[in-house]
């Protein structure tokens, strides 16, 4: 990897994080366009650039995220609990599918359907949009994030979803989606740098250089998103329609246009 390919590689974080459309997924797509994906660096690098994207929420949202009372702590904590005894447990799985660009796009042409399917359900049946978060409503929240431990399905898109399908308000549930981040966001970050560390190699001063460039590239597109997406969205169904469209021409090149570069 060079310094050009992380500087791409954290503009794509910084830009799909937030968006129904799997931040890992395109990456995994992304790095293996660019012939990098079976590099050692590369397979940290995808997630350890995501904690720039994170920091971007703290940063916007720092009130919000820091002068709440205890509910909203612990509605955070119970989100986020299963995909974190998940995403421990199934690490080994995890890791076997960050360099398989065919699951990605199979991901993302079967995620795009469902959000399709969820803005027709949501717009037929709320009417009136109610904006609490339950206990119970975060715990289911928390469970369908799980789904996002395979690359491709989004984790963004799987709690908004989850809030939409539970009658949350549209806003609510992408700011939801954004807190809920940190935390996870925050601790892959971390175990995948100690499990780099100690498993393999100490980091070079190139490989500090390239993540460091990632994750800051990542931050100022990130909060560049952020502004976009609460601002101007309406609806997910183009989110939908991208999806399906990227996932069905990247399963057509698997099998007729191979390689793109080692896709």
């Amino acid at each position: 990897m060079n310094y050009i390919q992380s500087i791409l590689l954290g503009i794509i974080e910084g830009i799909t994080e937030f968006f129904p459309i799997s931040s890992t997924g395109h990456m995994i797509i992304a790095a293996s366009i660019m012939g990098i994906l079976e590099n050692k660096i590369t397979n940290l690098f995808i997630i350890s650039v995501q904690f720039g994207a994170i920091l971007s929420v703290i940063f916007l949202y720092r009130k919000k995220l820091f002068f709440q009372k205890l509910n909203f702590y612990l509605k955070i904590f119970i989100a986020s609990f299963p995909v974190g005894i998940f995403g421990f447990f199934l690490n080994k799985i995890i890791n076997f599918f960050l360099d398989k660009p065919f699951i990605v796009s199979l991901s993302l042409l079967i995620g795009g359907l469902v959000i399709l399917k969820t803005e027709m359900f949501y717009e037929k049946n709320f009417y009136n949009r109610k904006n609490n978060i339950t206990y119970l409503k975060a715990f289911v929240i928390g469970l369908f994030q799980c789904m996002a431990l395979i690359p491709g399905v989004s984790r963004s898109a799987t709690t908004i979803i989850a809030c939409m399908l539970q009658n949350v308000n549209r806003i609510k549930a992408i700011e939801f989606s954004f807190f809920l981040s940190v935390p996870v966001i925050g601790f892959a970050t971390c175990k995948k740098l100690h499990d780099y560390y100690f498993q393999l190699n100490p980091f070079t001063f190139k490989e500090i250089e390239l993540l460091l460039l990632g994750n800051i590239v990542s931050f100022i597109t990130g909060m560049i998103t952020i502004k976009w997406l609460t601002k101007y969205l309406k609806n997910f169904k183009l989110f939908g329609y991208y999806r399906i469209i990227l996932g069905t021409f990247f399963i057509i090149a698997h099998y007729l246009i191979k390689p793109i570069g080692k896709y």
